[in-house]
């Protein structure tokens, strides 16, 4: 073997050396990173998940599209976890939580599953559901702080992740103004769940979030005005005054 041939082969050799420690080094990476993913998300490979949907204000039986949309965006989540999910409309979901992951899209106006959730696990968030118009319609009380709607300019949504105790599978909630502002928070949480992830790990938070000029700009332009989570997750003053004036 002349010296040229030789170092050709080693050259080949080096090559494919070096190509499948690479190729190692991203498997591994990958891998990672889904643990993560799956950790962060309470699904495991082939575990099941439910996607608990609304019914659009006004019209039985149907799903408003933006919520649709939402659904998609949850729907992929789920997949690239290696997990599956079940469809259930909200009136006919009748059980705890912490068995199975599940996603709550809508406020409760059209959701009732979000309004147990907003009653058993964020009491110092009040939502207004009053059906007639008004500048307080739909808005959030969130501690002290007072957030109305301004419909297709300034409108807030609540994404949270919430679990009931150790070892229980999260409850990610997308409560908005607006349907529009529920597929704003799903599409915001498949964009940053890496970034949420390493901020929160597996720890419960909520976070509110303005969608901004969403006549113009549909769900794309989304704000982060605060990290709610204490003041979501304490009941209000006035209810605490009076579960101690019970005790």
């Amino acid at each position: 073997m002349t010296d040229d041939v030789r170092n050709i082969v080693l050259g080949v050799v080096a090559a494919g050396i070096s190509a499948f420690i690479g190729w190692m080094a991203r498997t591994s990476l990958w891998r990672r990173r889904l643990r993560r993913k799956q950790a962060f998300f309470g699904l495991p490979g082939n575990s099941e998940c439910l996607l608990v949907v609304n019914r659009e204000a006004g019209r039985d039986g149907s799903v408003h599209r933006f919520d649709v949309f939402a659904l998609l965006e949850l729907s992929a989540l789920v997949k690239d976890c290696g997990a599956n999910a079940q469809i259930i409309w909200h009136d006919a979901t009748q059980q705890g939580f912490g068995e199975r992951t599940e996603f709550c899209v809508g406020g409760p106006f059209t959701n009732r599953r979000t309004a147990a959730h907003l009653q058993s696990l964020l009491p110092g968030v009040l939502v207004d559901t009053d059906t007639e118009p008004g500048p307080d319609q739909g808005s959030f009380v969130i501690g002290t702080e007072h957030y109305r709607m301004d419909r297709g300019t300034a409108e807030y949504v609540l994404l949270a992740r919430l679990t009931a105790g150790e070892g229980s599978r999260p409850v990610f909630l997308f409560c908005g103004q607006r349907a529009i502002t529920n597929q704003a928070a799903t599409r915001y949480l498949a964009r940053h769940h890496e970034k949420l992830s390493r901020k929160h790990g597996r720890n419960s938070f909520c976070l509110l979030l303005k969608v901004v000029n969403s006549q113009a700009y549909g769900p794309d332009v989304v704000e982060v005005v605060a990290d709610v989570t204490r003041a979501a997750l304490s009941a209000p003053p006035a209810q605490r005054a009076s579960d101690g004036a019970v005790s």
